[in-house]
């Protein structure tokens, strides 16, 4: 609706009304702030000189209630409301494609229980996530949810996308590790999942908002299991011959224990980020691995590592550069590191069960590298379940287009091109970064009939369609 005159002041007066004056605000200068998150494209546009995508009002609600109030203004008005946590998202899932209400929910950061019998933390959804684990590691306790992201991600924007962290091999992705939420209905209602997610009373209604990025509520709680802090933690790192010996090896691991970091690194991959971070000069597969728990359990699983390993060929390269990829874990997105403008650049994620793995990779590394002469594929498989894993894989271009509509065109075009080749040979299109703008125009293709059951909940939930519009094919 476009809505003309005063009457914007008037939309103004009430959010104002709703969360306080000093929580709202029109500054040119902040809504460019909400204009870019880590999405390719947006960082391009902006460092281009376009104007990037931004909202009408910034609006800073301080719980449950105010977010409640805001969402009813908004639903009157019939006026986009979309939701920004730390705005460390790849995939554009923040972004106010149509203007309205950005709603930033970095007030909401209280903690609101710790039980220590039960092994549970309970936060608001603003909370950046390392907070929340610095809370649990107080009481001599982890989330286990360690992501790349984890110093400025928020935990709404983690369950967001459904986000997975470094140590997901052996404690899950966080649908995994949330036990409960607190959710806004774009109608204004505050609902909340059971008090346990395991039970038979119907659908689990976390797994409806957990990975619905925005488009459904806003999660303003969430419940988390921790779990206590190992006795120990060792850490391995091995070389296999090629990428696909290393998916054998890795599967044979996965399917006899759970590490809780398993992270295996194509040849590219290896003889460029791995060199360029680690300093590790050898060509082959580079593997770190994650041991951890009761330290004479540790012993043990180290022992069937190494003889699996053994078994598929692998060089055991000791301790040192385990040790070394783990604390440098956040030093691989630093800049000088990682990709960054002017290259263009994406992680094409996704997810298959073991027989189609190897396939999907080589579909991809061929599809691009084929179509696109002057761009380099590199990939690792960095989490791992007892039925598949998941390939990290990305594009770089040293030298993409100047003009920023070409430049836009060929990175929707490798993206595309890149992600059928990963459909037609049995993954999905996402495993963790999300799909938000980027991808929601391959989400009918991917899902095919079963999309009406998301569009249904879509319809149901949201009549007006003001949440996050144009994410997630919704």
């Amino acid at each position: 609706m476009d809505l003309r005159g005063f009457m914007s002041d008037m939309i103004r007066s009430e959010l104002e009304d709703a969360v306080g004056q000093e929580n709202v605000s029109v500054s040119t200068g902040e809504k460019l702030a909400y204009g870019t998150d880590y999405f390719w494209l947006a960082r391009m546009w902006v460092d281009k000189g376009q104007m990037p995508p931004i909202p009408d009002y910034i609006v800073r609600p301080g719980s449950a209630e105010e977010v409640s109030s805001v969402l009813k203004i908004a639903n009157y008005y019939k006026t986009p409301v979309y939701t920004w946590g730390g705005g460390s998202g790849t995939q554009g899932g923040a972004l106010a494609m149509a203007g309205g209400i950005m709603m930033d929910t970095k007030r909401m950061d209280r903690l609101i229980n710790i039980d220590t019998v039960s092994g549970t933390i309970t936060v608001e959804t603003g909370m950046v996530f390392q907070t929340m684990e610095w809370y649990a590691n107080e009481q001599g306790f982890s989330v286990m949810h360690i992501p790349s992201c984890l110093t400025c991600c928020t935990v709404g924007g983690a369950l967001a996308h459904n986000g997975i962290g470094i140590m997901s091999t052996k404690y899950g992705k966080i649908d995994d590790q949330c036990l409960g939420l607190e959710v806004v209905l774009p109608n204004g209602n505050i609902i909340h999942s059971l008090q346990v997610p395991k039970h038979s009373s119907g659908p689990d209604i976390r797994q409806m908002f957990i990975g619905s990025e925005g488009t459904l509520g806003i999660m303003t709680k969430a419940t988390f299991k921790m779990v206590r802090l190992p006795e120990v933690r060792k850490h391995h790192a091995f070389l296999f011959k090629d990428m696909p010996t290393g998916i054998q090896a890795c599967r044979e691991i996965v399917q006899t224990l759970k590490p809780s970091i398993m992270r295996l690194f194509d040849e590219a991959e290896t003889v460029s980020i791995i060199k360029k971070v680690l300093g590790f000069e050898k060509k082959g597969a580079f593997m770190n691995l994650t041991v951890e728990g009761k330290a004479e359990i540790v012993v043990v699983e180290e022992k069937i590592v190494l003889e699996i390993c053994d078994k598929y060929g692998a060089q055991y390269l000791g301790t040192e550069y385990g040790e070394k990829w783990y604390e440098n874990r956040i030093t691989f997105f630093y800049p000088g590191y990682m990709m960054n403008n002017p290259q263009m650049f994406g992680t094409m994620d996704t997810t298959a069960t073991f027989d189609k793995i190897e396939k999907i990779y080589w579909a991809m590394k061929h599809a691009v590298e084929d179509n696109f002469p002057d761009v380099k594929f590199i990939a690792h498989c960095s989490h791992w379940y007892d039925w598949g894993t998941m390939l990290y894989d990305r594009f770089i271009m040293d030298n993409p287009p100047e003009d920023p509509e070409e430049a836009l065109r060929l990175h929707n075009k490798i993206w595309n091109t890149g992600v059928r080749a990963a459909l037609a040979n049995g993954g999905v299109i996402n495993d963790h970064h999300g799909v938000g703008l980027k991808l929601g125009h391959l989400m009918k293709e991917q899902y095919g009939p079963a999309m009406q059951v998301l569009e249904g909940l879509k319809k149901a939930l949201d009549p007006n369609g003001i949440m996050n519009p144009y994410k997630l094919g919704l």
